[in-house]
């Protein structure tokens, strides 16, 4: 593109630079510094989630500085601006999680306005944190806009006592300590050398899981996912972003023509093969109805079930993201894929090149040791589960990475709580049993509401040593940390009257991830009467604010927990105004 002569005909910042109407909103930008020539050109929206809330968004503001070398380079105006994340490692295990899930939904939103606002042209997002990312992805397929997404980078693995450590090790260490097992001192020594840099957290948990997507999926440049965040190479990924969304602009590729059906069976087989975060399968159906595509949990599943699981990373396995990016990344495990058939290689990524030629540029194969080959896989199939049963007629989701087959099936007596809080309090006091289905109600999408994360349940019984004695259900969700046998997105919720609302103590639970089965020993008829004599749902302390609006407008788990009627029922798209 040539400076200052670019035809904004079709653009929408031409509603805010063009014409004599438009004197006040120039002067405005004369006002940031600009001139002539930048007003003349395309603007260029440089989103971030930068905040101090956390490591994983402590770098995004550097990086964000670099993306916007490369969109003047290629002759566009960038124009930053930030927005919210809630950070789960802090957020979790208390109140504070309920804010999450709705944290997702509420910085797709704010992107959207911001863009709609002032008439941006495109999008570079910069996402570091869980939610952030799908929020950033689904705000760009919203929008439909020329769209370029890039991660923040992952943080770098801490060592204590020679090994690496992630904070994965802090919130299991917590469980030990509350068993007797480390002292003061040695829990204090963990907690300062775990997180020891920027960046989100370094297992594939839903950080690294949902930057996996982004360049399976197609809207973030290959490889750009993998380097730390530490690392001053990510500037260079970063500049080619800001220039790559001015040649998607100049080509008039869109979102929409990058995330079809097919990306999101990519993005789908990344997460199986790596053992990704059971969020995906949260954050998949999400992003695929901003686009009017049908892709719910079960369609996820079904591709999870005939993916083989071959990437060895925390928490199932030995390895973090920087081991990944050090023997080849993302493009070298979807070049993995492509050998067993199972990439759509058509699909069109942020580059303007297909998947299929942009693999066609990658050398490296996999080490056999972070990577296995795929005809060689840690197991045949993804190391994320769907299940389904009368226990969860709208599904739910399990992560299997790193289990044996006959780890992967479970059955015992329900011990029933009422809340996460609850259930913490008992496996601290340690108030169960071994052979148990610890069952967690009234955690879901809008009965939480915000479906909170259980990691410092489930890490407490992995500290404990428990975490194979015992499984654990829940309409709410799990961290990607997690280990052990731990179901969630139990559909329909508690809240909804589904049947995890129903359950008794001492109810015979089958959780069978072999055969896709979560089952209650409790014939139709029964289900039917508890359900009559069902109380309704558990009353919330919210009432007014922002997680009572969530609560009222949230949907369930299986379509992804959106909050509005999506793609198809539109009747514009934001770029065509």
């Amino acid at each position: 593109m040539l400076k200052g002569k670019v035809d904004k005909t079709n653009l929408p910042s031409r509603h805010v630079t063009q014409g004599p109407a438009r004197a006040p909103h120039r002067s405005y930008y004369y006002a940031m510094g600009l001139d002539e020539e930048d007003i003349a050109q395309p603007f260029i929206g440089v989103a971030t989630c930068w905040n101090e809330a956390a490591p994983c968004n402590i770098s995004l503001n550097r990086q964000a500085q670099a993306v916007k070398l490369g969109v003047k380079a290629a002759s566009g105006t960038p124009r930053e601006f930030t927005t919210i994340t809630v950070t789960d490692g802090i957020a979790m295990g208390h109140e504070g999680m309920r804010s999450s899930l709705a944290s997702r939904d509420a910085i797709a939103d704010t992107v959207e306005l911001t863009m709609r606002g002032h008439c941006y042209d495109a999008i570079v997002g910069l996402a570091g944190c869980d939610k952030s990312l799908p929020g950033m992805m689904m705000a760009m397929v919203r929008l439909n806009t020329p769209s370029v997404f890039m991660y923040g980078g992952s943080i770098m693995p801490g060592r204590f006592n020679g090994k690496d450590v992630t904070v994965q090790d802090v919130f299991e260490a917590v469980g030990r300590h509350q068993a007797g097992a480390n002292s003061d001192e040695e829990l204090r020594a963990l907690e300062k050398v775990a997180c020891p840099s920027a960046g989100a957290c370094g297992g594939q948990f839903t950080a690294n899981t949902m930057a996996c997507v982004s360049e399976a999926i197609g809207l973030a440049l290959m490889n750009s996912a993998g380097a730390p965040a530490p690392y001053e190479s990510r500037d260079q990924y970063a500049q080619a972003s800001g220039e790559a969304v001015m040649n998607l602009l100049e080509k008039n590729i869109r979102a929409r023509d990058i995330v079809t059906r097919k990306s999101l069976e990519n993005a789908a087989r990344i997460v199986a093969c790596t053992g990704g975060s059971t969020n995906a399968g949260l954050h998949l159906p999400a992003i695929a109805h901003e686009a009017g595509i049908d892709f719910d949990l079960f369609d996820v599943c079904d591709i999870f079930r005939d993916t083989p699981y071959f990437v060895d990373l925390k928490p199932g396995g030995q390895y973090v993201a920087k081991d990944l990016y050090e023997v080849g990344g993302v493009p070298v495990v979807m070049k993995e894929l492509r050998k067993a058939g199972l990439i759509h290689e058509d699909c069109m990524t942020a580059s303007g090149h297909s998947i299929g030629e942009e693999l066609d540029k990658i050398e490296g194969d996999a080490d056999g040791k972070v990577i296995y080959s795929v005809a060689n896989p840690l197991t045949s199939t993804g190391g994320v589960v769907g299940l389904k049963g009368n226990l969860a007629p709208e599904g739910a989701i399990v992560k299997v990475a790193g289990m044996s087959e006959e780890e992967q099936s479970f059955t015992g007596p329900a011990r029933v709580f009422e809340c996460e809080e609850d259930a913490f309090e008992a496996v601290k006091a340690r108030q169960y049993k071994e052979g148990e289905v610890l069952v967690i109600r009234n955690e879901g999408p809008s009965g939480g509401p915000g479906m909170r994360e259980m990691l410092a349940t489930t890490a407490a019984l992995s500290g404990q040593g428990m975490g194979k004695k015992v499984a654990l259900i829940t309409d709410g969700r799990f961290s990607g940390a997690t280990r052990g046998f731990c179901v969630g997105h139990v559909g329909p919720e508690a809240a909804h009257g589904g049947p995890i609302g129903l359950l008794q103590d001492g109810d015979e639970i089958t959780i069978n991830a072999i055969t896709g089965a979560l089952t209650v020993d409790l014939t139709d008829a029964e289900l039917a009467t508890r359900k009559a004599n069902w109380a309704g749902p558990k009353e919330t302390i919210y009432a007014s604010g922002a997680l009572w609006k969530y609560a009222q407008l949230v949907g369930g788990a299986r379509l992804g927990a959106v909050t509005h009627p999506g793609a198809k029922h539109e009747k514009h798209i934001y770029m065509d105004l």
